[in-house]
């Protein structure tokens, strides 16, 4: 029997699908209390694709996006990314794929309040092994003008694009946004997806989104469906509506 590809090699050699999850489980003991997050989730993500996980809260969204970036591990079943399987990796394994081959956006912005944009986004730049400059990932989130403000001279929606120019800027296979419009109102919410999906289209990037807005599954190339730490239902969209199409 072949073992499983390195992580680097398999993302060397690009695959029809970049994760593959099969019987997911995730339980978590809350004192005599046992949490099921995840009940046997099977799930093949293409890449390339605009995902959007769809769901109530604690339906087991976070939970799965968290296991698919290897921030935390599944009690029993397997994560194949590109082919390797993750739970086959070591800690220093692992530590070179959310730093390598993952970028992370959540809610809230996380944007250290003494550095610039470009000085934050330039923390990971600093670190990658082949990063876009800060000037060309704020820019190609529309930020090429606010390089040198603070996060105290930006809007919300502003700080989080200096969040997703941060993400993409050391070129990531795949980028994980749990509920990256969840703290904006609608019009600055529809700035942050069309800087989303520029990614996607732009760069390739495989790109996964957490929301519980049901108008957001429009603009997605798949629509995960969750429920009660399950897969509902997969929805395909044949004709994608772009973000500024969006009302909600």
């Amino acid at each position: 029997m072949t073992s499983s590809p390195t992580i680097a090699a398999a993302a060397a050699c690009p695959a029809a699908l970049i994760f593959e999850a099969r019987g997911l489980t995730k339980v978590y003991q809350m004192g005599d209390v046992q949490v099921h997050a995840l009940r046997g989730v099977d799930l093949d993500l293409p890449a390339g694709e605009f995902v959007v996980l769809l769901g109530a809260s604690g339906s087991g969204k976070s939970t799965l996006l968290n296991i698919l970036g290897g921030l935390d591990v599944p009690s029993s079943g397997t994560v194949r990314y590109a082919g390797a399987t993750l739970q086959l990796a070591d800690d220093a394994v692992m530590t070179q794929y959310r730093r390598h081959h993952v970028g992370f956006v959540f809610q809230f912005y996380n944007l250290i309040p003494s550095l610039t944009a470009r000085e934050n986004v330039a923390l990971v730049t600093e670190i990658a092994t082949d990063p876009m400059t800060p000037e060309q990932a704020l820019d190609l989130v529309g930020l090429g003008q606010r390089l040198d403000h603070f996060p105290a001279q930006l809007s919300g929606g502003e700080q989080q694009r200096v969040a997703i120019a941060r993400a993409v800027a050391k070129r990531p296979q795949v980028l994980l946004c749990d509920e990256p419009t969840g703290a904006l109102d609608a019009q600055t919410g529809v700035l942050v997806l069309e800087a989303l999906a520029q990614v996607n289209r732009d760069l390739g990037t495989s790109t996964v989104v957490i929301t519980h807005n049901a108008v957001i599954a429009a603009m997605a190339d798949r629509v995960v469906v969750f429920g009660d730490g399950r897969v509902l239902r997969i929805d395909c969209n044949a004709h994608k509506k772009a973000a500024s199409e969006l009302h909600w």
